[in-house]
């Protein structure tokens, strides 16, 4: 009996595969427990419909990363930060500052869990990456100067 899997189970498969499987342990075992479903036509059609919105919304949510990406690519950021004489700042630059001052200059909401750097605790140029999608990301470069 083909089946679809309603939720991962273990050695048969994950949520949404369908799977040939003997009738007992289906009628017995996945069908009571909610774990799988009879592949006839009508759930086949459901599942086809449901696998393609979620690849329209993938599809629209890389897009939106890519636009994104375009946006932020060769972008600098400026902070002016108190230092000591040898250019060692008084606290760190962490991926949170930098989120903080996309949105502020550039009016971009990016989650700090995105942006991929080492906490900065020097004045200087750096270069980050900011990871939008799995695969979508841009470079940006990060001054830091001393306060005034």
């Amino acid at each position: 009996m083909k089946v679809i899997l309603l939720q991962d189970v273990k050695k048969l498969g994950k949520k949404g595969d369908v799977v040939n499987i003997s009738d007992g342990y289906a009628r017995n075992f996945l069908f009571p427990r909610k774990l799988a479903e009879e592949a006839n036509e009508a759930n086949m059609h459901i599942l086809n419909a449901k696998k393609e919105n979620e690849r329209k919304k993938k599809l629209a949510e890389m897009e939106e990363a890519q636009k994104l990406a375009a946006e932020l690519k060769d972008k600098v950021i400026k902070l002016q930060v108190k230092s000591g004489d040898n250019g060692k700042l008084f606290g760190a630059i962490t991926s949170k500052d930098i989120a903080e001052r996309i949105n502020k200059d550039y009016n971009l909401k990016i989650d700090k869990k995105k942006i991929v750097m080492d906490t900065i605790k020097l004045t200087g140029e750096y270069n980050i990456e900011v990871k939008l999608y799995p695969e979508v990301s841009t470079k940006m470069k990060v001054v830091i100067v001393p306060q005034s």
